[in-house]
């Protein structure tokens, strides 16, 4: 069982080295993290959605933002498209691929941003929200595992992190480039948390 805990993280290990010498991807973070300090500066929202693990990354994003990431300061808007009743509500009058789209529609001004989570690339719920916010002056950040070149035509940053064939390895490495953008947040607004003691 050892050997193959130690794979495991192995195989996470080069996922996340891939991430680190991929160049074109690291300039996508750095892309998104500036789209979401502006949205903060002009007083915009943030919204956040996905399916399934990616929405649990989604409301981890936006609580971070709106709590507290590492050190006292400012809440930041930052909502996750998840509230139990807009759901089932919207899935059953509308059909669950309108889900975040519909939610967007009701609560979305321009200048807002969207960070859409697919790890597949392939979710019509998180397409559908792209489509919308495009067309409404919603900034739109892709964050996947997966190129889908509509998801990508549809998005002002596309992140396509290397994580394998699988999911977990993929949203390993979401989990770490939205803990890096709330951390760029962070230090564009507070770079006062960051001082060394």
């Amino acid at each position: 069982m050892i050997e193959k805990i130690t794979e495991s993280l192995k195989e996470a290990q080069n996922a996340l080295n891939q991430l680190v010498s991929d160049k074109i991807t690291l300039i996508e973070i750095e892309s998104a993290a500036k789209i979401l300090i502006e949205a903060f500066k002009q007083g915009h929202c943030v919204f956040s959605c996905g399916n399934g693990g990616s929405m649990c990354d989604a409301m981890h994003f936006a609580e971070e933002l709106t709590g507290r990431y590492r050190k006292d300061r400012k809440p930041y808007p930052a909502i996750a498209i998840n509230d139990p009743s807009h759901l089932t509500c919207v899935a059953n009058d509308f059909g669950y691929d309108n889900v975040f789209s519909r939610y967007l529609e009701a609560h979305g001004s321009i200048g807002d941003t969207l960070i859409a989570i697919s790890t597949s690339g392939n979710s019509k719920t998180v397409l559908n929200a792209a489509k919308f916010a495009s067309k409404e002056g919603i900034k739109v950040i892709v964050l996947t595992g997966r190129v889908n070149p509509e998801l990508k035509s549809l998005s002002d940053v596309y992140i396509c992190t290397p994580g394998g064939q699988f999911a977990d390895r993929v949203q390993e490495l979401h989990i770490k480039v939205l803990h890096i953008l709330i951390e760029m947040v962070e230090r564009h607004f507070h770079p006062e948390n960051y001082e060394e003691v």
